[in-house]
């Protein structure tokens, strides 16, 4: 699941959405689009004051608290919290610990020791030997400095074989907690400190758990369908799930940003080059896929922003007609959005533990993970 660009790039990506800031309402907006005027008639004194909201910066999360206790009660019930980012340094611990574990269970020396050569002969050395059990394979082993595939495998490493045929469904989660090597460890959880840290404080802890999690849950049901032959392992497939979100975020709250074209476009640019990485050799791309249509649904479902102008129906003043929370289109994404991502996982379930060759489905399918050229070949083994 290594993307050689992905913790580069996916930087960018956070930087880049952060130009398409949302719309600042302090603004003198258009009164029908973005600012909401409320006469509020004074009888006992007989004055008539008229009280303008027009919102805050949701992005920036100035949260000036000096609003009137009038004006208050007409804020906007949905407006973005200043989360407090914890869920994904969490999970970055989780992932450095279980390769810490990986690599303590693994120990290199006492496995070359066991093949019957002597310790540090030619082209069976462990890597970095001052580590001792720690130290990583050898390199014609791994290059990604880590351990045997055996080891990984033990610990929970996607295989088609073990899912299916011996019922361990369970490593369809486990597998996105393991790496390949220090390589393949560094560049996903720099990828998830650049996007993840961002997304929690924008939407909070349980609604990017939960599309990390089923992310990554469906790029290793993707994976599996077509992927028999090897074990894969990493979160490659989880953060291209939060590259999907910030897509659909960006589409269905698309009325309250701007600048919105330049970073759509970029966030574009973004994906397709990670994905354009995953079709070299030894990279499982079918988890990346996976990962980033599931979280691209999830998008839809979970990260809606409300309209501007709206205002909770109980703080109107009588014969002041309600505004619809959420557009029309966002109620279609959603539903639409929903309906796919559970008809999605049901029928692709389904073909895993009825033991269908993905392949044999989509001949063309081999292409979107690996392409041959004179400088490598693929095979599906």
């Amino acid at each position: 699941m290594l993307s050689g660009l992905f913790g580069r790039l996916c930087g960018h990506g956070v930087q880049v959405i952060g130009t398409a800031t949302l719309m600042n309402c302090a603004t003198d907006y258009n009164l029908e689009e973005f600012q909401v005027k409320i006469c509020v008639e004074k009888r006992f004194i007989g004055v008539e004051r008229e009280i303008s909201y027009a919102g805050e910066d949701i992005e920036s999360r100035v949260g000036k608290s000096n609003h009137s206790s009038t004006a208050s009660a007409y804020s906007l019930e949905d407006r973005d919290r200043n989360w407090v980012s914890w869920l994904i340094p969490l999970f970055v611990v989780a992932n450095v610990v279980m390769f810490v574990v990986e690599m303590y269970l693994n120990n290199c020396p006492k496995r070359i020791k066991n093949r019957g050569f002597s310790y540090g002969d030619y082209g069976d050395k462990c890597v970095a030997r001052f580590l001792g059990r720690l130290s990583f394979q050898p390199l014609r082993e791994n290059p990604l400095f880590g351990p045997s595939s055996s080891t990984l495998q033990r610990l929970g490493a996607l295989n088609w074989a073990k899912v299916v045929h011996q019922h361990q469904g369970w490593r369809l989660i486990s597998c996105i907690w393991l790496h390949a090597g220090v390589i393949h460890l560094l560049a996903n959880m720099l990828s998830l400190v650049f996007i993840g840290i961002r997304l929690e404080q924008q939407f909070g802890f349980v609604r990017i758990g939960i599309i990390y999690l089923v992310s990554g849950f469906g790029g290793s049901i993707l994976s599996s369908l077509f992927i028999r032959n090897r074990i894969s392992v990493g979160a490659s497939g989880a953060l291209f799930g939060l590259l999907g979100a910030m897509l659909s975020e960006l589409i269905t709250n698309w009325s309250i940003y701007s600048n919105k074209v330049a970073a759509l476009l970029t966030l574009l640019v973004i994906v397709l080059i990670n994905l354009a990485v995953g079709i070299l050799p030894h990279v499982d791309n079918f988890a990346h896929i996976g990962g980033f249509l599931t979280g691209f649904l999830l998008g839809f479902i979970l990260l809606l922003r409300p309209q501007f102008g709206w205002l909770e129906r109980r703080s109107l003043p009588v014969g002041v007609r309600a505004r619809s929370k959420y557009k029309a289109y966002q109620y279609v994404l959603w539903l639409i959005s929903l309906t796919l991502l559970i008809a999605g996982f049901t029928v692709g379930l389904a073909m895993l533990f009825r033991g269908v060759n993905g392949y044999e489905r989509c001949g063309w399918c081999r292409y979107l993970s690996c392409v041959p050229t004179s400088k490598w070949k693929c095979e599906e083994s």
